[in-house]
């Protein structure tokens, strides 16, 4: 039926054995036989039981769960290229650096260069650390294999979002099972970077039962007017390096309450109708 294009559309379920050995391409187009009418459609991708995925067979299948949504080719097409490699930019190699660096670096690099030849520059992000006695990290026991386990860090470090948050979190209950703490922890560290990052933080460094925010610039307006709405809280200290106190409530945790913090901070700053009008919490 695939094979020769005959169309069935009152078929609404395909189950795929060994989905590990076919292409993403190939596998996103076996999807697109059903669902084709207005029925809705359910395609089950499978592979052997307690069979060890290699890291491209995982990455095939975690783009071909992940992008589900209509008109998703464009991506799928974007993953299969950074899955298999992509030839020199202006060459005819069939590998380049985008194989080593993976597509979202590669083209931040590419973009760069580009700016560069025009004689532009990008907007310098700032690299926020964060400073807590916590232990973060993606057990052994967790992700047996190493290479997958580095593509788990490198995942978890692109982290931008609580959205990107939980889609690796779908993803990661979906292949390994509970996550161990650590995992958990290493995950709101991320994201706690991102926001520190996005509200040109320099450094987060909890200290006893607060939390101490070095920005590098200090936007005093919107820290004051933070500060009112949470009286007693948040502290601005203007010193030779400026700081902001968060006092953390008993058994409040810390990477919750400084996200929500610094999104606060981000409405202020950039203008969001309504912030700094008086959130007291």
């Amino acid at each position: 039926i695939i094979e020769t294009g005959v169309d069935i559309p009152n078929a609404n379920t395909l189950i795929i054995e060994n989905a590990d050995r076919l292409g993403l391409s190939q596998l996103h187009q076996i999807r697109g036989r059903v669902g084709r009418s207005s029925r809705r459609a359910y395609a089950y991708f499978t592979y052997p039981k307690g069979k060890v995925l290699s890291d491209i067979a995982a990455k095939r299948l975690g783009a071909i769960r992940e992008y589900t949504e209509f008109g998703s080719g464009f991506k799928v097409a974007l993953r299969d290229l950074e899955i298999r490699g992509a030839g020199n930019l202006l060459g005819a190699e069939q590998h380049g650096h985008m194989e080593t660096v993976g597509y979202d670096m590669y083209m931040r690099l590419l973009n760069e260069a580009i700016l560069e030849e025009k004689g532009e520059t990008l907007k310098k992000k700032t690299e926020c650390t964060v400073e807590m006695n916590v232990s973060a990290y993606v057990p052994e026991s967790y992700v047996l294999s190493a290479v997958q386990r580095i593509d788990v860090y490198k995942k978890i470090s692109l982290i931008e979002t609580k959205e990107d948050r939980m889609d690796i979190i779908d993803e990661l209950l979906d292949r390994y099972g509970e996550l161990p703490k650590p995992t958990a922890i290493l995950l709101d560290v991320s994201l706690l970077r991102a926001c520190g990052s996005a509200c040109e933080i320099a450094k987060i460094v909890k200290r006893g039962n607060s939390i101490l925010f070095y920005p590098e610039r200090l936007d005093i307006r919107a820290w004051s007017l933070l500060a009112a709405d949470h009286r007693g809280r948040v502290l601005m200290t203007l010193e030779l390096k400026p700081y902001i106190t968060l006092r953390l409530k008993p058994g409040e945790d810390p990477f919750d309450a400084s996200i929500d913090l610094l999104n606060q901070y981000l409405a202020i700053r950039d203008g969001a109708p309504g912030a700094g009008e008086g959130n007291n919490k």
